[in-house]
């Protein structure tokens, strides 16, 4: 059964007088196209929790709409920040989802400290953090933040689907499900496609 998050670290860090903690999640990296979504989510000290807030990847999108609107409202203040497919493309995946976390948290400065999902973060400029592994899972401020960005990734998702129809992406999100590989291989790549995955560089030796 999946567990539940709580406020067990947020609360180590406020009863130490460090009330500025935020929770950082991001999505997309598995993603075959679009950029990736990092939000960086500031809560209240000593905050109640709402009602339902856990792993975004658990959660239905009425869900997490709903959710999404609730969080705001509690939120002190809420920083989305996202990395290109073109720096996708560039630097890495890893290296990109740490752009986006940088940029998320630039949005909310000054914090005492950021809660981030994810193994241990090295040679990126995050400032005093944490890294917790399915932090999701056990901290209320990353749930948060999950859900923050899943939903603004989804729905941009969505506007992305209009401009390229037969993708599904409103749907998949642009994740390589079984109607976004057979679109591909029908329609061929857009500008949103990441060329260094696997199944867009095996579209680009069919269309070449």
């Amino acid at each position: 059964m999946a567990k539940n998050p709580g406020l067990e670290v947020e609360q180590a860090f406020w009863q130490q007088g460090q009330l500025r903690i935020a929770g950082v999640d991001e999505v997309g990296l598995g993603s075959l196209c679009g950029p990736i979504v990092a939000a960086a989510v500031l809560l209240p000290a000593h905050c109640p929790m709402i009602a339902g807030v856990r792993d975004s990847k658990l959660l239905s999108a009425a869900q997490r709409d709903r959710l999404f609107t609730q969080i705001l409202n509690q939120a002190t203040s809420v920083g989305v920040g996202i990395a290109t497919v073109a720096e996708i493309e560039q630097f890495n995946v890893l290296r990109a989802s740490h752009l986006a976390m940088q940029r998320s948290l630039r949005r909310i400065a000054p914090i005492d400290h950021a809660l981030i999902d994810g193994r241990e973060i090295k040679k990126a400029d995050l400032g005093a953090h944490t890294a917790i592994v399915d932090g999701d899972a056990s901290s209320y401020a990353i749930a948060c933040a999950s859900i923050i960005a899943k939903v603004r990734r989804d729905r941009f998702l969505k506007r992305l689907a209009k401009r390229h129809p037969g993708y599904g992406w409103e749907r998949n999100a642009g994740y390589g499900t079984k109607e976004h590989l057979n679109a591909i291989e029908k329609l061929g790549i857009t500008p949103f496609h990441r060329r260094s995955y696997a199944p867009i560089q095996k579209a680009l030796l069919q269309w070449e």
